[in-house]
């Protein structure tokens, strides 16, 4: 029996596993949550935006009398340069206002001042603003062209990195192969579209010459750090605030050029100012995502064995790179973690970031593998076809199953269930009566697909993780402090800045059994640079694992202080002492006292505990390796060949997401990313026309799914306690997003096998459903 089961002895149910209603939704769901945009401000900023993609700028004519801010302006003010040491990685600076040339369509040029939001708007408008004519390149192939405009003349070519490996056996293994089975695929570029868009509220303070800077940030300790090295001021001269977010999903944790010009406003005007982004600045200006091609080569042998693996992706990162994470997060991730979680040694792969004059790209949930997934998963379906075998089998053939494993690319999974959730999935989605119904349906005019969609998960990744790309900034640890105050109630301070995962309810319950009290009791704080501790915020489905890990450590400690400082109080040995039900208790005797008690001792008694340190707080310090959750994603669907709309019929996925901690919060996340990535197969497309500008500019041309888009999602679960993390929890928050586009795609692909049809494109719209039809010859 290990020392906390023998203190728990007795104690019944633990908090972790139960599907308790998550602690953050009373207050959002009555309309009491708090959001950057409800503060008020002295002073209201709309940005002048540049209409072209290109070109420099001769001209900016203000209305007379009012306030607009430009580049000229700014003095001082550093470029935003995020940085990576690796990967032939060319820095290149983004003014946070456009200084003397533009890149792309959205990129803000000025800032207009005035009372209101609707003031600031009108003297937008007004706003005279020449650039001269220039070429634009929208897209990365364009860009790598001999001849091509020099976007950034410190990226000759146009390309800002470059990562390759190479296993060193690969061109022997390459040629002995049976057969090679090859995929192109293309991803076009998507935007997060989360429910609330980007805002900030900037507030200085007279008396201390400090600024609040409220805004919507996945990580505020890092924004605090970038902004005041951009502004050159003291980090301390700045407190940032996440208030409650309306959804990031990775496009909340880069760094915004507007948020720096409301902390430079806010310091120059001695006041308030604010800004909130409407639906087409999002759409058009913060942060696309996945804008790419890749080639996929498999080298199989006779019996389907994928022995190597060759890959080429190009990658629009856009105009500038982002910060933290840099314009590599998309490339660098696929380099890695291309070959999924298929058993091969060979592997031969280039990764390329290119510029364009589009707007910069950053993380979006998942960041590129819904796309790797996807053209690995096409991979496997076409070899499947080309072996005679079906779906299953050859994923069966070539799935890891042996751990700890090390991929042809170097990372090392740890102990995981990849054959069994796909055998689940399966199972539960009754293949064999599926096809009998597919046959039928066919003879009606039907056509009904199924596509499967296995994949890994890399979860919580560490410092070494990050620093392996040679990241300027290397986020990895998290820091929790726990605070039994004197009252008896809890304080958890995290690092972590949660945006809807319902992570203060998760943290409770892993305090809540350690400590032997309900959760109620427990307040967990985030979100603020002057009350929670440095952290790298929420992102990289890492919140669980690793602030859940440093949580858990924290609350070991103080557990192990209240132990010690009970057997005082009871005059009994610390190994007789359990806490259960919000007391310590002398096991096997009616001896107990209310841990509220303990702490109002640890407090004001201290002579008592001779040299047992005053108070009640601990910390807990985090920083795993890494571990891999992993899934089988499987869709039914129904494809119109009249009109090209295919209709999403079932989804069932099969999840190890290692020990879950709250049910509930663990389904919740599944749902919402399949119903993205349901989103990205089908409907979510950023489109620009030949000179850059954006087609897609309101949610009438860009298309989230709707419930009516949605089926029915049957969730299946193993939980495979990771040896990788403290808390044998892995995370999941990406996982509903990585696989539903490959199932989708793979199941229309499968509905239109008679015709032989073949889309290796997402999304995959009705028009290119159609188009396809119609060049296979197909009555479409």
């Amino acid at each position: 029996m290990s020392a906390r089961d023998a203190h728990t002895k007795g104690s019944g149910l633990t908090w972790v596993g139960r599907a308790m209603r998550r602690v953050e939704d009373p207050a959002l769901v009555t309309g009491q949550g708090r959001f950057t945009a409800d503060l008020p401000a002295a002073h209201w900023v709309r940005f002048v935006r540049s209409p072209n993609a290109a070109g420099k700028i001769e001209s900016i004519k203000a209305p007379d009398g009012t306030l607009v801010i430009t580049a000229g302006d700014l003095k001082g003010v550093k470029p935003i340069t995020p940085m990576l040491h690796k990967f032939a990685y060319k820095p290149i600076g983004q003014p946070v206002l456009a200084d003397g040339e533009v890149r792309f369509v959205g990129e803000p040029v000025a800032a207009v001042v005035a009372a209101s939001e609707e003031e600031a708007e009108d003297i937008a408008d007004e706003v005279e603003l020449t650039i001269g004519d220039a070429t634009p390149l929208i897209d990365a192939l364009d860009a790598l062209k001999d001849g091509a405009p020099q976007i950034h003349k410190e990226a000759p070519g146009n390309v800002i990195l470059e990562g390759k490996i190479k296993t060193p056996e690969f061109d022997d293994v390459w040629k002995t192969a049976h057969t090679i089975v090859k995929v192109d695929a293309r991803s076009r570029r998507q935007n997060a579209t989360p429910m609330e868009p980007r805002a900030a509220h900037a507030a200085y303070d007279a008396a201390t010459g400090r600024v609040t800077l409220t805004c919507t940030t996945q990580m505020p300790h890092l924004m605090r750090t970038a902004i005041a090295d951009v502004l050159g001021m003291p980090e301390s001269d700045l407190r940032v605030i996440a208030p409650d977010v309306g959804g990031g999903f990775g496009q909340k944790m880069s760094l915004s050029a507007e948020f720096v010009v409301l902390v430079w406003l806010a310091k120059k005007l001695k006041s308030s100012v604010a800004w909130t982004e409407d639906r087409r600045e999002n759409l058009i200006a913060s942060f696309h995502s996945r804008d790419q091609y890749l080639a996929l080569e498999g080298a199989f042998d006779k019996d389907a064995k994928l022995l190597a693996l060759r890959f080429d992706i190009v990658s629009n990162i856009g105009a500038y790179s982002c910060f933290p994470t840099t314009s590599g997060v998309e490339p660098l991730m696929a380099l890695a973690e291309m070959p999924g979680p298929y058993d091969f040694r060979q592997y031969d792969s280039r990764a390329r970031g290119i510029i364009t004059n589009t707007c910069t790209m950053a993380p979006y949930r998942g960041v590129s593998r819904p796309t790797i997934t996807f053209a690995l998963e096409r991979l496997m379906d076409k070899a499947a076809r080309r072996f005679g075998l079906d779906a299953v089998d050859i994923r069966l053939r070539n799935l890891i199953d042996n751990f700890p494993y090390t991929s042809a690319a170097g990372l090392k999974f740890d102990e995981g269930t990849y054959k069994q959730t796909l055998q689940m999935a399966t199972r539960a989605i009754d293949l064999p009566a599926f096809r009998k119904r597919q046959a039928e349906a066919r003879k009606q005019g039907r056509y009904l697909g199924i596509g499967l969609a296995t994949f890994s998960e890399r979860t919580g990744y560490g410092s070494p993780a990050f620093a392996a790309r040679g990241m300027g900034i290397t986020p990895g640890w998290e820091i929790t402090h726990i605070t039994v105050d004197p009252s008896g109630f809890i304080e958890a301070r995290i690092g972590a800045s949660p945006h809807g995962q319902g992570l203060r309810t998760t943290l409770a319950q892993i305090i809540a059994d350690e400590l032997g009290v309900d959760p109620s009791v427990i307040k967990v704080i985030h979100g603020d640079t002057d009350r929670a501790p440095y952290g790298f915020g929420s992102f990289a489905s890492r919140s669980l694992v690793i602030s859940g890990g440093a949580t858990l450590i924290a609350a070991r400690k103080v557990r192990a202080k209240l132990i010690k400082l009970a057997s005082h109080l009871l005059e009994a040995a610390p190994d007789d002492i359990v806490l259960e039900q919000g007391h310590a208790k002398v096991a096997g005797t009616d001896r107990s006292i209310a841990i509220g008690k303990i702490a109002r001792e640890a407090y004001t008694q201290t002579h008592r505990f001779g040299d047992i340190e005053p108070g009640l707080t601990e910390t807990g310090t985090y920083d795993p390796p890494g571990t891999f959750s992993n899934a089988c994603h499987v869709a039914i669907v129904d494809v119109d060949i009249e009109t090209g709309r295919t209709t999403v019929e079932k989804f069932v996925v099969a999840e190890d997401a290692g020990k879950i901690i709250n049910p509930m919060i663990a389904d919740g996340q599944v749902h919402g990313g399949v119903a993205q990535g349901i989103g990205n197969a089908l409907l979510e497309e950023i489109i620009y026309d030949d000179q850059g500008a954006p087609l897609t500019a309101t949610l009438a041309d860009f298309l989230p799914p709707t419930a009516h888009e949605i089926p029915p999602i049957e969730l299946h679960h193993i939980e495979t306690e990771s040896t990788e993390s403290i808390t044998k929890a892995k995370g999941l928050g990406e996982g509903g997003l990585i696989g539903a586009p490959a199932a989708v795609i793979n199941a229309i692909n499968d509905a239109l096998s008679p015709f032989d049809v073949v889309i290796d494109e997402m999304p995959a719209t009705p028009q290119r459903v159609r188009a396809a039809l119609r060049q296979m010859g197909a009555k479409a």
